[in-house]
């Protein structure tokens, strides 16, 4: 198998390769080190110059990603009257969002700032798993669920989605992720390295870390892309059956007030999931297939992908800073657990479905 090793001369790191499994030495300088497993990320080929111009926007959707959906899981923490399966839902999916954030941009951003970055091999399988995990597809279909039941069957909300229900498909979620994913790792691990090992990327992802084998990486690729439609793909159907049920429960009301501000609000929640879907299947369709795509162009999407949902979530699905009477005037939605201090003009946290 091959193996990395990195050797640092002042503040530039001199990268070689060692075929040899034993015990292996090379001196340079006179200095004598071991042997490393590692890979150089670089970043945004094309445009480093611009690194630093690009971290500004990044930084920025970095810390208001961190620091809404911090808030959001703060409130629902707190507010017992929040300890609700709409609430919870919002929390989990807040959760998501922090982790995948603070697993890949603060790198992303040491990129940016000082130049290319080394990562061990063990360091950046990890980052893949948590990538590749983290998916939020999973959590918005039980959030689809959820609003289906509340809207088009609220009589049914209490006694359908119970504590013991929510724990179940909790747990299902992550069993489902730990399960598509790992395959995917010991795919890589069965791969033997003999070319450069500089990725050109702001992280580790799966595509990324296997063009660096020796030979076909095909079952790698079938695998992640098999993964993507039977996961996230999957998800998308039920997503839509929801959504289009509540369209129709919606359209069917007879207010025209209580049907435009209605429809306003699933319109912004299928605009986040256009922005996720789109990002998510172009990024794993084009690092496959559009090998003459300019590689700058897949990069940007790539970490649009992992920003931009975690950044418009809390502001579509969860903060409001003052009182809104958007479903005052819809039946199906005054369900406790949607409607909170309605009139009150309070700050508070609110679910919009």
């Amino acid at each position: 198998m091959l193996f990395f090793a990195v050797i640092y001369s002042g503040s530039f790191p001199s990268i070689f390769h060692i075929k040899d499994l034993g015990h292996f030495s090379t001196t340079t300088s006179n200095y004598t080190s071991p042997p490393l497993t590692a890979s150089l990320l670089t970043g945004v080929p094309g445009l480093e110059d611009f690194h630093i111009w690009i971290s500004i926007p990044f930084s920025f959707m970095y810390h208001l990603a961190v620091t809404g959906n911090g808030l959001v899981m703060v409130m629902v923490i707190w507010d017992r009257s929040l300890h609700e399966p709409m609430y919870l839902f919002l929390a989990i999916l807040a959760l998501n969002h922090v982790l995948l954030c603070t697993v890949t941009v603060p790198k992303m951003l040491l990129i940016f700032w000082q130049g290319p970055s080394i990562s061990t091999f063990s360091a950046c399988l990890t980052q893949m798993f948590y990538v590749h995990a983290l998916s939020e597809s999973a959590v918005l279909l039980a959030m689809a669920f959820d609003h289906y039941v509340a809207i088009c069957a609220p009589l049914h909300y209490t006694t359908l989605l119970t504590g013991s229900l929510m724990s179940k498909m909790v747990l299902a979620l992550v069993a489902r992720s730990v399960a598509v994913v790992t395959p995917g790792i010991l795919l890589i691990l069965r791969l033997h390295f003999c070319r450069s090992n500089i990725i050109h990327h702001t992280y580790c992802e799966n595509m990324g870390i296997a063009k660096l084998a020796c030979y076909s990486i095909v079952p790698n690729s079938i695998y992640g892309l098999t993964a993507a439609l039977l996961t996230t793909g999957l998800d998308l159907v039920p997503i839509s059956l929801s959504y289009w049920l509540i369209l129709r429960t919606v359209l069917r009301l007879p207010s025209r007030e209580a049907r435009t501000k209605a429809s306003g609000t699933c319109g912004a929640h299928a605009c986040v999931l256009l922005i996720f879907y789109t990002l998510a299947f172009f990024s794993s369709f084009t690092h496959r297939f559009g090998h003459h795509a300019p590689r700058h162009v897949l990069i940007l999407l790539a970490n649009l992908y992992l920003l931009v949902p975690p950044t418009m979530n809390p502001i579509v699905y969860g903060v409001k800073t003052k009182g809104c009477e958007c479903y005052d005037s819809v039946p199906n939605l005054n369900h406790p657990s949607v409607i909170k201090q309605q009139g009150t003009g309070e700050s508070r946290i609110e679910i919009q479905v």
